[in-house]
């Protein structure tokens, strides 16, 4: 039954008689003869499968790949060896006479089960005058021949071939018309003479760098198709060519001249291998056909799980709108620049929570009200608190997509999940269950009793009030030049100097470097504070402020310093021994520090409350 179910001559027609491929064989039906699994790298939170498959019309076979949004069907235990297939979507290349499908979408006909193999195929050959010389595939695989272990076997550059799935081309004289519409995962350094249709889901601000060499300018954009993502980035003269014509939302032909290279994974949230830089001959061309691509694609990660994602991962996440928090402002350390941002806290149907914090535009303009479901791609985990998140800049934020993970939380909040309460992966951090680096919440007892510091540095959180700050040698004279804080030096001329930058400036920019006793019900301690939490205890106030109320009104000056105490705060510390001349003693240095969200404090305790009572 299954052999006469079997599209013979399909893979033929494919890559010879392309042209009629498609009316022949509207929805070709094959046998799966063999599933491998290829190595992969790590993205984000785990790796990226990629799986290669052979399939057979009883004819011939062809080596194939599975574009990953089709490999549900190994992860569901459908694709099996001698299943027969139904090819739904598919792009055709080959290379240097060896021919290879990736497969966009197929489906398992299981009522045909799995025969033992139909037949016996032979390798689908092009009628061409290039030898067959390459194989797809490592050894082992079916039909590739054995190879030296010395050799090294390079991708070769894929002739141009008509696929299904392709769209039409962009006019004439167009790209689409030009060049084959190849698949965003089929791109490689060894592909040229290609054109894409992608929709762009999100597009940076123009970025800008001075060096020693010189200055320029940036920008980036994700781009997506059925296959999958890519990132795209425009320097200088590209930037001015393609800033304005490419719009977030929009879908467009771009056709090399256009360099495929390693992707810088530091810069990108994206799960490819690979990215694109824009050349002067680079041709980008906005499709008619504006509705025949994905708008964007999710992998999320519920909350819960997030326990078990490493630090500095990089996940997709989706939740209900619990808690916004207002616009408040950082200054960068490095380059001493002033940052937006804005908290918010998302829960889930886990019944966890997690804090995400967006920046820039993206936190000064959220209007989203409470209650809704923001779907989050690209965010870094962090472990600070156990588990928190940041929305990078190469990120996108979704209020109420229209999509079935936010259906389905949508109906869960409204049915149940209002009322509920959410445990935090603060509180299980706090209580030894994080992994990664803690941050465990001590008092100050504590801290002195388990001599944290001693052998290793130890990273901890303290609740405690600042009681004394130490008026002396409170704040140093630092260079203006950005991101450089070096002390400078008094000429004695109207001057001051930087021996790092190699610069003078005509008055310095004083900066905090403050030591502060605090206190909790358990015990005091000192702790070092550099300029930005010095800036929080202080009320706002700068250095800079500082010397100068110093030297008009001493009174004002020690009422400020009054005023600050008995503010309580959350402070992130570091114990690492020091030595101060010939002896060593425990350092207590403050990385971070926050008022405390007293609405927050009293939720995080009755959490605790119910953890004890489990």
């Amino acid at each position: 039954m299954a052999e006469s179910q079997v599209t013979q001559g399909a893979i033929d027609a494919i890559f010879n008689d392309p042209n009629h491929a498609t009316t022949r064989f509207p929805v070709p039906i094959l046998q799966c003869l063999q599933i491998k699994t290829l190595e992969a790298k790590a993205q984000g939170g785990g790796p990226a499968e990629r799986y290669r498959v052979v399939l057979s019309d009883i004819r011939n076979y062809v080596q194939c790949m599975l574009a990953t949004q089709a490999n549900r069907v190994v992860h569901d235990g459908l694709l099996q060896r001698g299943c027969i297939v139904r090819m739904k979507s598919y792009q055709a290349q080959s290379l240097k006479g060896k021919n290879v499908l990736i497969i966009l979408d197929l489906d398992i006909i299981e009522s045909l089960g799995a025969p033992e193999k139909i037949g016996d195929p032979v390798a689908v050959e092009t009628r061409a005058t290039e030898p067959h010389t390459t194989t797809i595939g490592g050894s082992g695989f079916y039909g590739a021949k054995e190879e030296s272990t010395t050799q090294e076997v390079k991708p070769q550059v894929p002739k141009q071939l008509p696929s299904r799935a392709g769209a039409g081309g962009g006019g004439a004289g167009g790209p689409g018309a030009a060049n084959v519409i190849y698949p965003i995962e089929a791109l490689s350094p060894y592909a040229h003479k290609w054109t894409i249709k992608a929709r762009v889901t999100s597009k940076s601000d123009i970025k800008t760098w001075h060096k020693a060499s010189g200055e320029g300018k940036l920008f980036s954009v994700n781009l997506l198709d059925e296959s999958g993502e890519i990132r795209a980035t425009g320097f200088n003269d590209q930037l001015d060519s393609f800033y304005e014509l490419l719009q977030e939302g929009n879908v467009y032909y771009i056709s090399s001249p256009c360099k495929v290279q390693l992707a810088k994974k530091q810069f990108s949230n994206l799960p490819n291998d690979y990215e694109l830089t824009f050349e002067r001959d680079t041709v980008i061309e906005k499709a008619e056909d504006q509705a025949n691509v994905p708008q964007i694609r999710f992998n999320f990660c519920n909350i819960e799980e997030l326990k078990d994602v490493e630090k500095d991962a990089t996940v997709d996440i989706v939740g209900v709108l619990k808690e916004v928090e207002d616009v408040t402002q950082i200054v960068s350390k490095t380059t001493q620049k002033p940052y937006d941002k804005r908290e918010l806290v998302l829960v889930d149907d886990t019944g966890y929570s997690v804090r995400v914090t967006i920046w820039g535009k993206t936190a000064t303009n959220f209007d989203a009200g409470l209650e809704s479901i923001v779907a989050f791609k690209g965010t870094r985990v962090s472990d600070f608190g156990g588990r928190s998140l940041s929305l990078l800049s190469s990120g996108t934020m979704s209020v109420d997509p229209d999509i079935p993970e936010a259906h389905r939380l949508k109906g869960w909040y409204d049915a149940s999940g209002r009322s509920n309460s959410y445990a935090t992966h603060s509180n299980l951090a706090s209580m030894g269950a994080a992994t990664g680096r803690k941050d465990d919440l001590k008092t100050i007892s504590e801290v002195k009793d388990e001599n944290l510091g001693m052998d290793e540095p130890a990273f901890f959180s303290l609740k405690a009030t600042v009681v004394h700050i130490r008026q002396e040698n409170f704040c140093y004279p630092a260079c203006r030049s950005e991101g450089c804080n070096k002390k400078v030096t008094d000429m004695g001329d109207g001057t001051w100097r930087c021996e790092k930058c190699n610069v003078s400036h005509d008055r310095p920019e004083y900066r905090y470097i403050m030591s502060v006793n605090i206190n909790d019900h358990t015990g005091q301690l000192w702790l070092s504070c550099f300029d930005e939490t010095a800036r929080l205890i202080m009320g706002g106030r700068s250095a800079d402020e500082m010397v100068e109320l110093r030297e008009l009104d001493d009174g004002r000056f020690v009422a400020e310093f009054e005023a600050a105490n008995c503010r309580k705060l959350n402070f992130r510390c570091r114990a690492k021994m020091d030595t101060y001349g010939d002896q060593q003693r425990i350092r207590y240095q403050v990385l971070g520090a926050s008022l405390l969200d007293y609405k927050s404090e009293a939720h995080k305790l009755a959490d605790l409350i119910k953890l004890m009572n489990v």
